[in-house]
């Protein structure tokens, strides 16, 4: 009923920026909180940030001061804006919407994206 789709994802070199974007569509009463998270090959899934319908945020301290995480509520929409990237930053990144609320079905729900990939040479 819900589906995450990301984009902006790609090849940069190192001190670049990216910009990513995830569209939440379906039968979405509201979102309460949407996030970024991101895995690196051997390595287990990380949260990068997130932010709720009210704007409050969360940053691992690895992206503290270099990403910024912002949310357009009317279009479900969640940014990610990547500066001084470093090559340990390379991983998929991957969207989630947490506790949705979706029309017709009780109670709240997650959702991910597919992951776009974010590779950052030295």
């Amino acid at each position: 009923q819900v589906q995450l789709v990301e984009s902006g994802g790609g090849l940069v070199q190192a001190g670049g920026s990216l910009r990513l974007s995830c569209a939440a569509s379906g039968r979405i009463l509201s979102i309460n909180t949407m996030g970024w998270y991101r895995q690196a090959p051997g390595k287990q899934r990380e949260l990068v940030a997130h932010i709720t319908s009210g704007g409050s945020t969360n940053y691992a301290d690895s992206v503290k001061g270099r990403f910024t995480i912002s949310r357009d509520n009317a279009k479900n929409t969640v940014y990610l804006q990547m500066n001084s990237l470093k090559p340990e930053d390379t991983a998929v990144y991957y969207c989630n919407a947490d506790r949705v609320l979706v029309g017709g079905l009780p109670g709240e729900y997650a959702y991910w994206g597919r992951g776009t990939q974010v590779a950052v040479s030295s």
